[in-house]
C-alpha cells in the first residue's frame, strides 16, 4: 500500500481552501423606473467562483427575469473576455457611454483595457430574448462584488433600473 506524502495533502488541502474562499455570491436590489408608470421594486443576485470578478446575475423584475454574465474591467481583462457584452447592442455600447471621456473614452474594444476602474458591466437576457445590459460602480473594488456598489441597468425598449448591491 502506498503511503499518502503529507506534504502533497496539504497542498491539496491548501489548494482547495483557497478556491473555496474566492467562490462568492450575493444580493441587491434596486427599482425599476419607466416613463408614466410607478416604480416596481428589483432583486439581484450574482454568483462568482474568482472572487467577484467575473460570474453571473440575475434580475428578477415584475414578470420578468433576466441572466447573464458580469465582469469587473482590471487591468487584465481582454477585449476578447468582455465580447458577449456586445450581443444585442451596438459594440462597445457606443450609444450608451460608460468608459470615461467621449462614447468609448480611453478604451477602444480593438485593444486590451489598460487601467483598473473599480467598474462592472453585465449583459443579462430573459427567456424571451430581451435584454438588460448593466454599469456598476464598486465601492470596494479590491473586493469585488461582495464589496458593494451601485449603478444602473438599461432595458433594451425602455426602462432603467437603480440598482444596489
Amino acid at each position: 500500500m502506498k503511503a499518502i506524502h503529507p506534504i502533497r495533502t496539504g497542498l491539496a488541502l491548501a489548494t482547495l481552501l483557497t478556491l473555496a474562499a474566492c467562490a462568492s455570491s450575493g444580493m441587491g436590489g434596486g427599482e425599476l423606473s419607466r416613463r408614466g408608470k410607478a416604480e416596481e421594486p428589483v432583486l439581484f443576485s450574482w454568483q462568482s467562483t474568482d472572487g467577484g470578478i467575473t460570474g453571473t446575475m440575475a434580475a428578477t423584475l415584475p414578470g420578468a427575469t433576466y441572466q447573464g454574465r458580469f465582469f469587473q474591467i482590471t487591468e487584465q481583462t481582454q477585449k476578447l473576455t468582455i465580447a458577449p457584452l456586445w450581443d444585442g447592442w451596438e459594440p462597445g455600447w457606443r450609444d450608451w457611454p460608460y468608459w470615461g471621456y467621449g462614447a468609448l473614452g480611453p478604451y477602444d474594444v480593438t485593444q486590451f483595457v489598460t487601467r483598473y476602474t473599480g467598474k462592472v458591466v453585465a449583459n443579462l437576457r430573459s427567456d424571451a430574448g430581451k435584454r438588460m445590459r448593466c454599469r456598476l460602480h464598486l465601492a470596494a473594488p479590491a473586493r469585488g462584488m461582495a464589496g458593494g456598489g451601485e449603478g444602473e441597468c438599461q432595458i433594451q425598449g425602455g426602462g432603467v433600473v437603480h440598482a444596489r448591491f
